[in-house]
Order: structure tokens, then C-alpha cells, then sequence
């Protein structure tokens, strides 16, 4: 087993000066003893038993001792809490604790379950430090939580560490590509809406220049919903390169009543390709099927492409393509084919910050020319990381709907119905607060459609507290 600590990052932490290892290196073995079992009181004539205590600890970690330095380390961590570089050396030893090769599966768990909760702690109020990161991430990939442990080294690549740091986190991450095998999530929130359906609340509608007043069951319904949803991909190794994905997913919107419940589910199968050490591609069959109210609406069944390709430090570019034969269950004028297509990027601009940019173009050709539309977006987000343990985030999405039929009398004879929807995005959340593994997020959501066709315009703002746990 190596040395520990080959991947330092100069400046964080400090060591002690020369006059000071002059000294320690004078106290002999039994004083230290004395000292570390005197009480500490945490007043100024206890530093020099603190120091004595964590030089000890960092010898025997780059002696390869590390459940030695790990007994020591607790001791410190209880006496100091407030010692950030005790508790960083904690976290060190208990993750060279679980790599010793003697040790039983769940006590090398329990070596990372300290580990992560002793770095995550100190990032929680320093979200900046890159060498805590580092191990947090390499605790994380030792537990072979991949989708936390790439997050985290993506973060570490952004803070723009020396070369074997990147050299030794490209490594960590080629493998987290390919031993990728399963990937679950679940969440569920509560969700209040002013305008569940996004339907329009203009009373009177003209045909004709003639006013005409709608029922008040027509307009906007408020009220407070539960989402639930949840998936998982499992992809088995064919090769080298190739894997074979399989995953299910599904999501499932209540209200109070049946009218606006919603129900989807999709399935997908096909090949991974990880063409080099940083482009893969993926070709997969779909199916999907979505309920509303509780019957059923449509089935689609068709074929989507992705491709990842990660370009320099911190910044992976995507495209997306798919298509599908759209089936309804009663309105077959509907019926037809559904295409997308989407690219965009993602960048870990520094530990603390990423952004994502997406555009995409979308056609639907359904038997009816009335829907026919085209539509195009653009989207883009960012979050940041604040001390005290806060994730702030904000997205806006912009999507242009064009479509090809007469849309009368909602617009004038023989006008195309054109829609813009613009959609705001902003969330909270706390990174060092947990419930039962899930984190709890607060967000608020704004979406307004302005459009030349009466009744197909609206407005309608939405609030989420959702609980989201990746495993």
C-alpha cells in the first residue's frame, strides 16, 4: 500500500515550522504519553500537547499505521472540534483504514461512513477547500458511490490542483466509467401550484368580435399535490468498451380528485460504447406511457441517441437525439411521430460553481395539421455552494412552439396558433441537514405562456419541498 498523503495539494493545511520539529523531536516517547493523557482544556498552555499529539498522528499515517493514527485522531477530534486540521487527518486515516487489506467488509464500511461524514462536515463551512474534497470524493469512490465520487472529482479538477493530482483523478474517474453498474434514485415533494393544469383564465373568449363567457370550472384550479418518482439503470459489461444499459423509470403526479393526476413511465435498452477515455455514446430502444386521470393517454415507442464527450477540466459537452411513434388511446388524430434533438454542456467553473447550457429544436408530425408544430428552447442553470452548508441554484428556460394548422376561432381564420413559454427556476437547500438519507430542497417555480390563441395562454407559479436521495 503506498504512502497516504501522494496526493497533497500545497496550502491546505499547514505544517509545523522547523523550530518546531526541532522541539518535538526532543520530547521523548514517554512525555508524549503524559501529555496526551493529561486532560485537555482547550487553554493556550495545552497547544503544545495538541501539536505534539497531531505531529504523532501524521507520522504514523506516512508510516502506513493508519488504525494507530486513527485511534489517536479521535481522541484529538473530541478534545479539539474546532481543529480543522484534526478532523481533516481524521477523515484521512479512516479512509487508509478501510484500503488495509485485513479488514471485514462492514467495519471497511463503517472506516468510510466516518470518513465521509468528517469531510463532508468540514466542507460544509469551507465548500472551497480542494485537498478535502479530494478525499471526500476518494471516500466516496472507495464505497463505490460513483455518481457522488464523479461530482466531487470534477469539483477537485475545477480548483485546478497540480498535474498528478489530475493525473491520479483522471484515473479515479476512466474508472468510475467503467465500472459503472447500477444507478438508482427516488424523490418525492410536496407541491403547491396556482395553476395545476396551466390552463388559461380569460372569461370571455370573441368569435366573431362576439363575446362569449366560460363556465367558471374552466378556469384556473389551485391547489397542493404530492410528486413521487423514482428509477433505476443497471448496465451489464459486454466487453472492454461496451456495456449493456437497461433502466426503468417513473414519476407519478396527485391532487386532491382524479382530474389532474398524472402517471408516466419509460423503458429503455441498448448499447454504451466508451469509444475513448473521455467520449461514449449510447443508442437505446424506448418506450414510454403516460395516464392522466387515471386513463390512459399515450404510448410512445421509438429510439434515442446520446453522446458525452468531456472536453477539458470541469467542461463535458452532450447531444441528445430521439424519436418516437406517439399513440394515443382516444384521440388518434394525434397520432404521429415525435422528434428531438438537444445540445449542451456542462462546467464546474470552480469547486463551488457549475453552470449548464442546453438548446434544443423538437417536431411533432401528428395526423391532425392542426398540431403539427415545430418548436426550438434554450435553457440555462447555475449553483453555487455557500458556506454554512447552503446550495443556491437558478435556471431559465425559454421554448418557442410554432404550429401549422388553422387554429380558429382561438385565432383569427386562417392564422397558425405560435406560443412562447418562458419558465423560472430558483431552489435552497442545505447540504448539511439530512432526513433518513434524503435532502430536503425548497424551490420556487414561475412559468408564464404568452400566445396569439385565446384560452392556450396562462400564467402559474408552483412551490416544491422535495426529499432526493441518489444510492
Amino acid at each position: 500500500m503506498g504512502r497516504p498523503l501522494v496526493l497533497v495539494a500545497e496550502g491546505e493545511y499547514v505544517m509545523p515550522d522547523r523550530l518546531l520539529r526541532v522541539m518535538l523531536q526532543a520530547v521523548c516517547a514517554s512525555a508524549f504519553c503524559v501529555l496526551l493523557a493529561a486532560p485537555v482544556s482547550g487553554a493556550e498552555g495545552d497547544t503544545p500537547s495538541r501539536l505534539i499529539a497531531e505531529t504523532k498522528a501524521r507520522e504514523l499515517l506516512n508510516a502506513g499505521q493508519a488504525r494507530e493514527a486513527l485511534a489517536l485522531l479521535r481522541i484529538l477530534a473530541d478534545r479539539h472540534p474546532e481543529r480543522q486540521n484534526v478532523r481533516f487527518l481524521l477523515g484521512l486515516a479512516a479512509i487508509e483504514s478501510a484500503r488495509q487489506p485485513q479488514v471485514q467488509e462492514a467495519e471497511r464500511l463503517a472506516f468510510l461512513d466516518e470518513a465521509i461524514a468528517v469531510l463532508r462536515g468540514i466542507l460544509v463551512n469551507n465548500p472551497g477547500l480542494v485537498r478535502v474534497r479530494l478525499e471526500l470524493a476518494r471516500g466516496f469512490f472507495l464505497k463505490e458511490e460513483d455518481a457522488l465520487a464523479r461530482d466531487h472529482f470534477e469539483r477537485v479538477l475545477a480548483g485546478r490542483p497540480p498535474l498528478p493530482v489530475v493525473v491520479n483523478v483522471q484515473r479515479f474517474l476512466s474508472i468510475i466509467r467503467k465500472r459503472r453498474r447500477w444507478d438508482v434514485h427516488v424523490g418525492f415533494a410536496v407541491a403547491p401550484d396556482t395553476n395545476i393544469g396551466g390552463t388559461s383564465n380569460e372569461r370571455v373568449i370573441y368569435i366573431f368580435d362576439l363575446p362569449f363567457v366560460r363556465d367558471a370550472e374552466s378556469l384556473t384550479t389551485s391547489g397542493v399535490g404530492l410528486n413521487v418518482w423514482g428509477g433505476g439503470e443497471y448496465q451489464h459489461p459486454l466487453g472492454e468498451r461496451l456495456r449493456l444499459r437497461m433502466g426503468l423509470n417513473g414519476r407519478r403526479k396527485e391532487y386532491s380528485g382524479s382530474r389532474f393526476d398524472q402517471t408516466f413511465v419509460s423503458w429503455h435498452v441498448g448499447p454504451r460504447l466508451l469509444a475513448t477515455g473521455n467520449t461514449e455514446f449510447s443508442i437505446l430502444g424506448s418506450w414510454r406511457h403516460q395516464w392522466i386521470a387515471n386513463e390512459a393517454s399515450y404510448f410512445d415507442l421509438g429510439g434515442r441517441f446520446e453522446a458525452r464527450h468531456r472536453l477539458w477540466r470541469g467542461l463535458t459537452l452532450r447531444g441528445d437525439g430521439a424519436w418516437h411513434d406517439r399513440r394515443y388511446r382516444a384521440r388518434k388524430t394525434r397520432d404521429g411521430p415525435d422528434a428531438t434533438f438537444s445540445l449542451g454542456g456542462s462546467w464546474v467553473v470552480t469547486p463551488t460553481i457549475r453552470l449548464d447550457v442546453t438548446a434544443g429544436y423538437g417536431r411533432q408530425r401528428p395526423d391532425a395539421l392542426k398540431y403539427r408544430n415545430r418548436n426550438t428552447w434554450v435553457q440555462g442553470g447555475v449553483s453555487v455552494a455557500l458556506p454554512l452548508g447552503f446550495n443556491v441554484a437558478g435556471s431559465t428556460a425559454y421554448r418557442w412552439t410554432m404550429y401549422e394548422g388553422n387554429w380558429f376561432p382561438n385565432t383569427p381564420a386562417g392564422v397558425s396558433r405560435d406560443d412562447g413559454t418562458l419558465s423560472l427556476r430558483a431552489s435552497l437547500h442545505n447540504r448539511a441537514f439530512t432526513l433518513f438519507g434524503f435532502s430536503p430542497r425548497v424551490a420556487i417555480v414561475r412559468e408564464v405562456r404568452t400566445t396569439n390563441a385565446q384560452l392556450h395562454g396562462y400564467k402559474r407559479t408552483g412551490g416544491e419541498l422535495s426529499f432526493v436521495r441518489q444510492f
